[in-house]
This record gives structure tokens, sequence and C-alpha cells, in this order.
């Protein structure tokens, strides 16, 4: 990932309470720096326009934490706007002391004349926050947008891979190949079914030994797949990992079914599985939004994520299953089953993996979602993965949400999203919609 570089910029005017601002100015620092210690930060309170044209001029930030340590006029945040093009957080502080004499900062008045200049130079992509250091919803709100920008920054030259075409009637999760470019920075390569089997088939059981290892040292049950599929696994397995270390791919969707079915006789269900486990985000059905969601869940819990169909949906419980034939990630699988091999449900052709997942306190369900006229959206619900075996053959995670589950199935539906989502351990709403504003998508919060 490319280096990411964030900025802290506090300003106001010598005629205030020289004093409350410098003691902010040095809480603000502390914090900063305790969130994120790449921030860049003066040496001092920028109190002209040049004290902070000065500072910023050599300067190329990823993100701006644009302070009113006291009122400032718009002078300063059109300069700073006219200069950069990266994510910026408003930050405005309360009054110190309210005892009927001075005005100690006034910053409160300098957010809106900074958020006035934003909005007209046409920048409405910006986020605010008000409140001292210390208090948690400023604390959290502005790691949450220092996680957003960084997903952003290190989404721009991004290598995703699609492996074959859509099926028919999934075109949702087409990719886009110029759209992607232009909105994420990131480029897509891709490579056909046909020609990933022949690099399969081109390998000898020898060359594919540590592939095979690695297969039933993450599995359980591995073994009692017929010997031909075990031995194509390990050939597609690979095939998968060399074409994504050769051409440095972080996300892949891939087509499955019919073709590695009936054109080579052995699923890729288990080698998504693995590569998800190994690092690299991989979606089946060929649904590049899905790869790329997975992605950004995966930098946000720093770990596999879970993706799938919403399949059923309990009242009583409040929870919605999610399922498919038998991708997720090894370490997402239950410790009393471990990751357990079985056959596609369907096709009955193995291996693909079968078991539920397990427990875990906090949850974000979420998906880019791509409208017809090629913008974006994103579908973001909280919740809690639940302790429950596996509930249909194949990969399964049952979540309680926070918000009425029928109510949240329904609006969805009315709202058109796709049916793929990914399931990710950790609350990461505020973060998701921090990374929805930055890039001007709206973002639907069930």
């Amino acid at each position: 990932m490319k280096d990411f570089s964030p900025v802290y910029i506090p300003v106001g005017v010598p005629t205030f309470h020289l004093e409350s601002a410098k003691d902010l100015f040095e809480r603000s620092i502390n914090f900063l720096l305790d969130a994120d210690p790449d921030f860049v930060v003066p040496d001092d309170m920028l109190l002209s326009v040049d004290e902070m044209t000065a500072y910023i001029s050599d300067l190329e930030p990823d993100f701006i934490v644009f302070q009113d340590l006291t009122f400032a006029n718009a002078a300063y945040m059109s300069e700073v706007i006219s200069r950069f093009d990266c994510p910026v957080l408003l930050w405005t502080l309360r009054e110190p002391v309210i005892d009927g004499t001075r005005l100690r900062l006034n910053s409160l008045t300098g957010a809106y004349s900074a958020a006035n200049a934003m909005r007209s130079y046409g920048r409405t992509d910006y986020e605010y926050v008000f409140g001292s250091p210390e208090e948690d919803a400023v604390t959290g709100k502005i790691k949450a947008c220092v996680k957003a920008a960084r997903i952003k920054k290190d989404m721009q030259g991004l290598r995703l891979a699609t492996v074959g075409e859509p099926p028919q009637g999934f075109d949702f999760g087409r990719a886009h190949e110029d759209e992607i470019r232009e909105v994420f920075g990131a480029e897509t390569v891709s490579i056909s079914v046909t020609d990933m089997i022949e690099r399969a088939k081109s390998y000898t059981d020898e060359e594919c030994m540590a592939f095979m290892e690695r297969s039933h040292e993450l599995t359980t049950g591995l073994g009692k797949t017929p010997e031909k599929n075990l031995r194509d696994h390990a050939r597609l397995y690979k095939a998968y990992s060399e074409y994504i270390r050769e051409n440095g791919i972080a996300a892949l969707a891939s087509r499955c079914w019919p073709d590695y079915f009936t054109e080579y006789g052995t699923p890729v269900c288990a080698v998504l599985s693995m590569l998800n486990d190994d690092g690299t985000a991989a979606a089946c059905e060929a649904d590049m939004y899905g790869a790329l969601s997975m992605w950004t869940g995966m930098q946000l819990s720093s770990s596999p994520v879970f993706f799938g169909d919403p399949v059923s949906l309990n009242e009583e419980e409040n929870t919605l299953t999610f399922w498919h034939c038998g991708t997720a990630a090894c370490t997402l699988a239950r410790r009393d089953t471990g990751a357990a091999v079985g056959v596609h449900p369907n096709r009955k052709i193995g291996p693909a993996m079968d078991f539920g997942c397990e427990a875990f306190p906090e949850a974000t369900i979420f998906r880019i979602g791509r409208e017809p006229d090629g913008t974006y959206r994103f579908f973001i619900l909280e919740g809690e993965a639940l302790d429950k075996p596996k509930q249909f053959t194949g990969t399964s995670i049952v979540i309680k949400t926070t918000a009425p589950v029928r109510e949240a199935v329904e609006k969805s539906v009315l709202d058109g999203f796709e049916p793929h989502f990914v399931v990710m351990k950790g609350y990461h709403a505020e973060t998701l919609k921090a990374l929805a504003r930055m890039y001007g998508f709206k973002a639907f919060v069930y």
C-alpha cells in the first residue's frame, strides 16, 4: 500500500484567549498522534493565513483535520481547498469557560465560516465534529474518519482481477473497469476461466504439493474428497495463487458455476475459501463489487470476512442468516467443527467448505452497491454473529441485527440492493459512513 499522510491544521487569530487555545492545541496533538502516529503536526498554532500557508506549502496530505482553535475567517479554508483535494474533517471546540465575561475561543463560528467556504468551492464531501479532544464522540469520529481516509488512499492503485464473466442473471457484479478506475482509482485485469483451467492442468502433482499441504492444514475432513478432485483442487489453488502473485492482486471476483463443474470437474469453492485465508479478497459468481466490499471489510476488521446471500429471516430471534455454497474462509469456522469439507450443495462435487461460522459479539453487514446510472452506494447494518451451527449445506452465519430485522430486509429489498453481502467482525458503521461521504456516495444505514 502507498504511504498515508494525515495532516493536522490548527488555525486561529491572536485576538482571542491564546492560553486556552494553546492548551487545546497541545491536547489535540496528543490525541491525534496516539490515534495515528503518521499525523503531521505543526510546532505551534497557526495564527495567520501566512503562517498556515508556510506550514502546508510542502505537504501532500491524504487527509486533513482542520481545527478552529479560535474563530478563523473563510480565507484559511479557502487557501487549503484551493491547494488540496483530499478528505477534510472540520473540528471545532467547546468554549472552555462560560462566566459572563469574554468569549475565549469562538471556535464554533469558525466551523460555519470554513464549511461555507467548502460549499462555495463545490465541496460537500467533508466531515464535521464538535467537542474537546477527550470526548468519546470526538475521538471515535476522528478515528473513524482516519480509517476511512486510509482505505480511500489504499484503494488508489489497487489491483483487482476478474476470472471469467458473471453467470446469466448476475450482471449486478460485472466489473466496469473504466468506472472502477475513475471512482476508486483501482485497476482491473482479467483472465478467462478456460485459461485458468489450462494453467491448472499444466502443473504436476509435485509442483502442487505445497498447496495440497496448505489445504490439509486449513481444513477438516479434506481426505474424504476423491483423489482426482483433491489433486485438481491443489492444481487450481496453485493456478489462482500464482496468478494473484504475478499480477499483484488484492481482490478477485471469480466465475464458478457451471464452468468448473462442466469443464474441469472440480469446484473452485474451496480454492476461494483458502485465498481469503491467504489475504486475498475472493468473491464467487464473478461479483467484482462483492470482492471490493470484501477487501474493504478485510481492511477494517484485519481478518477474513464472510461473503454470501441473505437466505433466512427469523423475526422472533431478530436474525438474518447469510449462506453460500462453500467459499467462507476456513478461519471463520466454528471451533467445535473446524473448517469441515463437503460437496457443493447442488452439484454434489467437492471439495467445498461445509460449516457454520464462529460467533463474535460485534458484526457489520456491508455492500458496495452500484446503481444502473453508474453511481455507487453503501449498505450498512450492524449486529452480532450468534453461536449457531451450520444452517444449510455450505457455509452460513447467523446475525442478530441491532435494527428490527424484518424492517431492514423489507427496506433494503425495496431499495433494490444486490443479493450478495459481506459480514465482517467489529462495528464499522461510522467509518463506512465517513468513507461514503468522502466518495460522495449515499449510505443506506438500516
